[in-house]
């Protein structure tokens, strides 16, 4: 009988691991920022003397809510970089820093899990590696869930009773009112007569577009000191039955089950409509008049509108605008450059007929069906090569990291010493209008540096664009409205003969039109 020797498997593991960090604060006061900064701190230190260990990120949201996974943008980038292999563990402060949603934390904890990345939380000394991890993580993330909600829903009752006793007015001032103690809506003079003139305005005859116009046009600001008036918010204003002195509470509710999201309340629960609650700035005839001219021009029958495969798909390469759709009573249609339609001077790049673009579609799309693999390939493996040196590391993200975090310290003690009364208060205001433009500015670069990184994302809708072309027909013989808009991210008229075809991906590619008429 043969001799058998048996040779048990060995687990390999790396000699380097790489380790991220995950933080987040629930709240913009100053004891959660510190709390914010010291967390980046602590895992930036503990994570770089570790041995063993190597810091690919420390991916932190700030003053957002756990209850929603797509609402914090850090830690979906946290799990695109697991599922690019970035990552092999992850620490956490706590199962409610990660999630307070037992469902979205078991899904991300599952997926991790395939992809071979573990989850230590610190608080509670939980690591995925074990067998048992996922029902601890469950039971935890049940106590972290069932407190959020509880924490809402006696929010909720509160705001109810308030409702009920005709003593709950608004959390947030109307454009026209000032909020006092919380409780208490006072005319801001200033803005009421901003107020009073669009109801004025709107019964003259303007519409709400033309009201926007005005307000932008005399640079008036908006009710968050902002520089631009919507139409929408106009609309709001002549609605708000704030202005004659009453309150309508429980326009919106917040839905009981996670995630939590707040809707428009068309019934679903109970409304409360309290009478003369603060000062009017309109009187109630003036507000039913306009509520009846606004029921009268939505009467009006309004025509169709009718999508069209290249609405703002074309920009002029002269200066920059979309073009618009022309189109004549004998039924030709021609794109123009919006600044050349108004002013001929303006720009040289005039009227280029529909049917030229669409029979360059058509050719553009046979050439690159024919020679896809001398266009495509060679950028496919570009991107795979500058994919590839981008993923050895970025020092320079980690460096930002640190900055947000020292300079979120300073706004911190400052804040402290302000409170304390041990810092001139116009001082204290200065220092903290550098520390917040400071911030800003990290953060743009911030993003800036995450734009760069990102070009997994050019990767893949290159790849789609391969597909898509590869899934097609070998020859087009007229213009795919599906196709086009499967492969066509842009087009941009060089001219009235030239146009650029930009497909998703970034690959751009050059048809000559016949001369047109002007």
């Amino acid at each position: 009988m043969a001799s058998v020797t048996i040779i048990p498997p060995r687990e390999k593991t790396p000699d380097t691991l790489r380790i991220a960090a995950y933080c987040r604060v629930s709240s913009d006061s100053s004891d959660q920022l510190h709390s914010y900064a010291s967390q980046i701190r602590k895992y930036t230190t503990k994570i770089s003397e570790h041995g063993g260990w190597e810091l690919v990120d420390i991916y932190a949201d700030e003053a957002v809510t756990g209850t929603r996974a797509d609402k914090r943008e850090d830690f979906n980038r946290m799990l695109s970089d697991c599922r690019k292999g970035k990552i092999d563990k992850i620490l956490v402060k706590s199962i409610s820093r990660f999630a307070r949603n037992t469902k979205d934390c078991l899904v991300a904890l599952r997926e991790l899990s395939a992809l071979g990345v573990t989850v230590h939380f610190e608080k509670e000394n939980i690591n995925t590696e074990t067998l048992t991890s996922e029902l601890m993580v469950s039971v935890f993330g049940s106590l972290a869930q069932e407190e959020s909600i509880s924490i809402g829903k006696n929010q909720r009752i509160s705001y109810q009773g308030r409702m009920e006793r005709g003593e709950f007015i608004t959390c947030c001032a109307p454009f026209g009112y000032q909020l006092v103690d919380g409780k208490y809506l006072v005319i801001d003079e200033k803005e009421a007569e901003i107020v009073r003139w669009i109801f004025d305005s709107y019964l003259s005859g303007c519409s709400t577009t033309q009201i926007t116009a005005e307000l932008n046009r005399k640079k008036i600001p908006t009710v968050y000191g902002g520089k631009m008036w919507h139409q929408q918010v106009v609309k709001k204003i002549l609605v708000n039955e704030k202005y004659i002195g009453d309150s309508l509470c429980q326009k919106t509710f917040t839905t009981n089950a996670f995630p939590f999201t707040r809707k428009d309340n068309h019934g679903e629960v109970c409304q409360y409509y309290i009478e003369n609650t603060h000062p009017t700035i309109i009187s109630k005839a003036t507000f039913e008049r306009v509520q009846a001219l606004r029921h009268r021009r939505a009467q009006r029958i309004q025509k169709p509108h009718i999508e069209y495969p290249l609405r703002t798909k074309i920009t002029c390469n002269v200066c920059g605008s979309t073009f618009t759709r022309k189109a004549s009573r004998g039924g030709y249609v021609t794109w123009v450059c919006r600044k050349h339609d108004s002013l001929a001077a303006a720009c040289p790049v005039g009227r280029i007929p529909e049917s030229e673009i669409y029979t360059a579609f058509v050719r553009m799309y046979n050439k690159l069906r024919l020679h896809e693999g001398i266009i495509l390939t060679p950028a496919l493996a570009q991107l795979d090569d500058l994919n590839t040196a981008l993923q050895r590391g970025n020092p320079a993200m980690l460096a930002v990291n640190k900055a947000i975090a020292d300079a979120t310290e300073q706004n911190y003690k400052v804040s402290q010493l302000r409170a304390r009364g041990l810092l001139d208060e116009s001082a204290c205001t200065a220092k903290l209008l550098d520390i917040n433009a400071k911030l800003t500015e990290l953060r743009r670069e911030r993003r800036q540096l995450l734009k760069n990184e990102d070009i997994e994302d050019v990767i893949d809708a290159l790849h789609q664009t391969v597909d898509t072309l590869r899934a097609g027909p070998e020859t087009l013989d007229s213009f795919d409205e599906n196709l086009f808009a499967d492969l066509v991210e842009k087009i941009i008229a060089e001219s009235q003969t030239c146009i650029r075809f930009r497909l998703y991906g970034g690959i751009e590619l050059k048809e000559q039109l016949r001369e047109v008429r002007r």
